[in-house]
């Protein structure tokens, strides 16, 4: 990683032809590029790192295209001569979603929607003109085959788990004409691929595009369905209506043409359902078979999602076989399955975690009536006690944060701990159990098991609603330390 930073700070000097003020490392998201922050005394900028050259390349042509088009995406400032560092713009942290989340669905909150689909619109069309589509990093096209691929990703990943017996035959064959339709749309320009409000950032009030690399020509209603769509944002029927309607507007105003509002929405429901599908799909693949929890989470909502819209809207085209699976899948019962037991206001228990110290304390007593519990020993995981600049801080300050989240195995190693444990609190509720000990060890008490508790009381806060206590053993004595 010093190897990486030091890169970084080498391009930025051979374009300012000064040292940076700091640099910080950001967190990772789902991929596997690694960013940085980058601070002058007035500014800041963002630089990648990824070894992935082809995906670069792409994000780096479709910015500096798009930012001729007066799309607000980032501006490349600079690039390596390996095309493995580039240093761009910076938005900020503050998403969409963020802002979703902490002023609700607010006037000010629709107003940003509706900026969001404006520039979509522009980007979509105006964008689109003279965009050399060779850039893409695998297809050019989101076309009959791209939507069957979502469609059999669903089917593996979610369908198949569920056990439901059906004729596959005829279900291919659902796929077929639902993927033959749906690619036979009136107006196709570029595709974000991925325009979700995490991908759309808020600067001075003003809405900003990142992430868009996955990008490709593709019908106008794909990216509207996933914008509006979304379950994390969780919109209304008539926040999801209006906003059609206005970004059908929108595209009426930069056509010479205004679109076929019937038909449009329509095909719009139909690729609704191609979004809600592989959205299953992907939390199938990264809850049941990679077995990470906050995916399983999402599972439950996602179904209700895909259940209101089974029973509200229609997509202009009868497929038998996948329309009674479909409805299989949104069965009370099986949103059940994956929807975890809450704790009420009378539920008993609690749940008690602590990190200790092996060397200056030794395990914790259990003086509860249940008499013991979990202890899970993070000594495995790398140790940021051993680093000099982390020897004064403890699992509770960012950096250490950022450390074991990026440089150590701790989200595998919690993710197991969060398998296990959830059996016992889920049945703990049920039978009324009052008390369950949870103790993380490490060598000094003071990062790896500091942080863990932590993340586990989150977690299980989250996820059940059940009343938690966290005790840091040992940071009387590492406070002495700070």
């Amino acid at each position: 990683m010093q190897h990486i930073t030091e890169e970084v700070k080498k391009l930025f000097v051979s374009h300012f032809k000064m040292d940076p003020v700091g640099i910080d490392k950001l967190p990772q998201s789902g991929s596997d590029r690694i960013y940085f922050r980058l601070h002058t005394n007035d500014k800041t900028f963002i630089a990648t790192y990824n070894n992935n050259i082809a995906e670069n390349n792409t994000f780096i042509n479709f910015s500096n295209h798009f930012k001729q088009a007066n799309v607000p995406v980032p501006q490349i400032i600079a690039v390596n001569n390996t095309a493995t560092i580039y240093i761009q713009e910076d938005f900020g942290d503050t998403s969409l979603l963020q802002v979703l989340e902490k002023e609700g669905h607010t006037d000010h909150v629709f107003s940003l929607f509706r900026k969001s689909l404006s520039a979509l619109a522009h980007m979509q069309i105006v964008g689109d003109k003279g965009l050399q589509y060779d850039w893409c990093i695998t297809s050019k096209e989101f076309g009959k085959r791209a939507i069957l691929t979502d469609l059999l990703y669903f089917k593996y990943y979610f369908l198949d788990t569920l056990k439901i017996p059906y004729d596959k035959e005829k279900l291919i064959d659902d796929f077929e004409a639902l993927a033959t339709y749906l690619s036979h749309v009136d107006h196709k320009y570029f595709m974000f691929r991925d325009f979700q409000s995490r991908n759309i950032m808020i600067q001075n009030d003003e809405v900003k595009f990142i992430d868009y690399q996955g990008g490709m020509k593709g019908a106008l209603q794909y990216d509207v369905a996933s914008l509006l769509w979304q379950a994390k944002a969780d919109l209304d029927d008539e926040w999801k209506t209006k906003l059609l309607y206005y970004y059908m507007d929108c595209v009426d105003a930069l056509l010479k043409k205004p679109v076929d509002r019937s038909r449009f929405e329509s095909q719009y429901n139909g690729y609704v359902l191609i979004r809600l599908l592989q959205v299953l799909g992907a939390y199938g693949f990264r809850g049941l078979f990679e077995r990470k929890a906050h995916f399983l989470t999402s599972i439950p909502l996602a179904l209700r999602n895909l259940k209101w819209f089974i029973q509200n809207k229609t997509f202009g085209i009868t497929l038998p076989e996948f329309e009674r699976l479909l409805l299989l899948c949104v069965d009370d019962d099986v949103i059940a399955k994956f929807t975890p037991v809450k704790a009420s206001d009378t539920t008993a228990l609690l749940v008690s975690i602590k990190s200790f110290s092996y060397l200056k304390s030794g395990y914790p007593a259990d003086n509860t009536k249940n008499g013991g519990g979990y202890v899970f020993d993070c000594r495995g995981l790398l140790n940021p006690g051993r680093i000099e600049q982390y020897k004064t801080q403890s699992g509770q300050d960012k950096a250490v944060k950022d450390y074991l989240e990026q440089e150590t195995k701790m989200p595998d190693f919690l993710n197991n701990v969060y398998n296990i444990v959830d059996i016992s609190v889920e049945e703990y509720i049920k039978r009324g159990f009052e008390n369950l000990s949870i103790n993380f060890g490490c060598t000094g008490g003071q990062h790896r098991s500091v942080y863990a508790a932590d993340a586990l009381a989150r977690h299980l806060r989250n996820k059940f609603g059940v009343k938690v206590e966290v005790d840091h053993t040992n940071k009387e004595n590492w406070l002495k330390n700070l």
